[in-house]
């Protein structure tokens, strides 16, 4: 039995608790995320509080399992109150000339290269979620998506992005909106991602939260 299989239970705060108690230790920070690295150091853990669209990239990598250019998924489950967690195997960063040149392969996408076929499939993921997911982002050719597994093997990640700063302007502006988008319970802790803990000053953070609140 995996150790995560009663993660789905817990809210990202008790799923959190749960890692930092086994071991695992924060090894990175998003804009929705934290990443904890297990203790032996070979998987990593995405909790998210509030998740619209990452599992578009876990059904990329699902689909193409196996595909050199995809992390290894071992396991995503939804959390209490509308986060996600993911667990897969541990990444490094690799250099901006090293990141650059993927990026350029993806645009020349060239018929003998395997990320001709990411690219494609990640296309058609990307058409299907902008007319089933509210606030779609789109594609994200960020070079920092392009990491390495630790036998160097390049993998893309993230390559899906959600239209958070469009988000929080309705949530300010038009709270009613983000009701209608966002069922109740995957919207719970809608003010807890990384991005408005790290950016928002503290009148920020508090209009946030009430605009959250009268919609709860």
């Amino acid at each position: 039995m995996s150790p995560f299989e009663t993660f789905r239970h817990l809210s990202h705060r008790e799923a959190a608790g749960r890692l930092l108690a086994d071991g695992w230790n924060v090894c990175g920070v998003g804009d929705w995320a934290t990443v904890w690295r297990s203790p032996e150091g070979t998987q990593v853990a995405r909790v998210s509080p509030f998740e619209p669209a990452y599992e578009i990239f876990v059904n990329l990598c699902r689909g193409l399992e196996g595909h050199p250019l995809l992390p290894r998924i071992d396991v995503d489950t939804p959390l209490a109150g509308g986060g996600r967690l993911t667990a897969m195997e541990f990444l490094l960063p690799v250099d901006a000339a090293e990141a650059n040149g993927v990026v350029e392969r993806w645009a020349a996408a060239l018929p003998d290269d395997p990320i001709s076929e990411v690219r494609r499939r990640a296309e058609q993921l990307d058409a299907e979620a902008a007319t089933s997911i509210p606030f779609w982002g789109g594609l994200d050719h960020n070079p920092g998506n392009v990491m390495k597994n630790a036998a160097g093997e390049i993998k893309l990640v993230d390559l899906f992005y959600a239209a958070g700063l469009e988000i929080y302007r309705v949530l300010l502006e038009d709270p009613a909106k983000i009701a209608e988008a966002f069922a109740a319970d995957r919207r719970q802790y809608l003010c807890d991602i990384a991005a408005v803990a790290r950016r928002s000053a503290p009148d920020e953070l508090a209009a946030l939260r009430a605009a959250a609140e009268s919609i709860a």
